[in-house]
């Protein structure tokens, strides 16, 4: 026959409930007063001078921000310690700098930052003629000194508000074709009724009309193929052309009226 032993009694059972009580609390504010040491004690310790920033380290693109002056301009606009300092607002910080595009700042124990800094490279300029922005190759529009520009005649591109990543496709995809032309597209630009235009280096106007990439490139391409027929003839003096016709387009010469096979009106032809 199996029997079963009773489990034995805790001593602080046998406690009346009050000395319970009282025993519980004591324990709760030893351990509360323990927090409390902890947390000043953290507290005193993170203030002590050994974690003041002294040195930052700078790293990656520097071509229009020279390390030094960097640190000097940046520096003073980093508020705390290694242990206090606001991560989002230092990479804030670095990121408002001209040409800096983007900033990954890391803390090197005890009192150091490490930053890595991508700059902007301008791809072209961004706005109306006389706009002082710029295009990255990421399609973002930044502003920057424009002097400090490396590149040589860069384009001029402008559309409306968030187009910019657009029309730089667009650009992309457009300026081999007046390339194979022996001319170089300056400006395109995306109007605000979705229209494209370009201006080429000889000064020439073009009106592409509407449409996606795809279909403005195609309509472009199939234009240049008879203007060197043109060009073959009148030479190369075109001063403007109107690809927005369903079944042509209008072209005019310097000092030339010609017709492209179809109706004649003003020296505008429709095919």
């Amino acid at each position: 026959m199996r029997r079963t032993l009773p489990l034995p009694v805790p001593m602080s059972a046998l406690y009346p409930p009050d000395v319970r009580l009282m025993n519980g609390l004591s324990v709760v504010f030893v351990l509360a007063f323990l927090a409390m040491v902890l947390v000043l004690s953290g507290s005193w310790l993170v203030r002590q001078s050994l974690f003041n920033l002294s040195a930052i380290s700078v790293q990656g693109d520097v071509s229009h921000n020279n390390a030094v002056t960097l640190r000097a301009n940046v520096a003073p606009r980093l508020d705390g310690n290694f242990f206090t300092l606001d991560m989002g607002r230092a990479r804030a910080v670095f990121e408002s700098v001209p040409w800096v595009r983007r900033a990954v700042v890391q803390r090197q124990f005890p009192n150091r930052l490490k930053v890595v800094l991508q700059e902007h490279q301008a791809v072209a300029y961004w706005g109306p003629d006389g706009d002082t922005r710029l295009l990255n190759n990421f399609g973002e529009v930044f502003e920057a000194n424009q002097g400090e520009v490396e590149a040589d005649e860069l384009p001029q591109l402008n559309g409306p508000p968030g187009q910019a990543l657009l029309v730089l496709h667009a650009y992309h995809a457009l300026s081999p074709l007046f390339e194979k032309l022996d001319t170089t597209l300056e400006r395109l630009e995306l109007t605000s009724q979705g229209s494209w235009r370009v201006r080429l280096d000889s000064g020439a106007a073009i009106e592409l009309g509407h449409g996606a990439i795809d279909e403005v490139s195609a309509r472009t391409q199939r234009f240049l193929a008879t203007l060197t027929q043109v060009f073959s003839r009148y030479g190369r003096n075109l001063e403007s052309a109107d690809l927005r016709y369903g079944n042509g387009y209008a072209l005019k010469l310097r000092g030339v009226t010609t017709v492209n096979p179809g109706d004649k009106t003003d020296g505008k032809v429709k095919r």
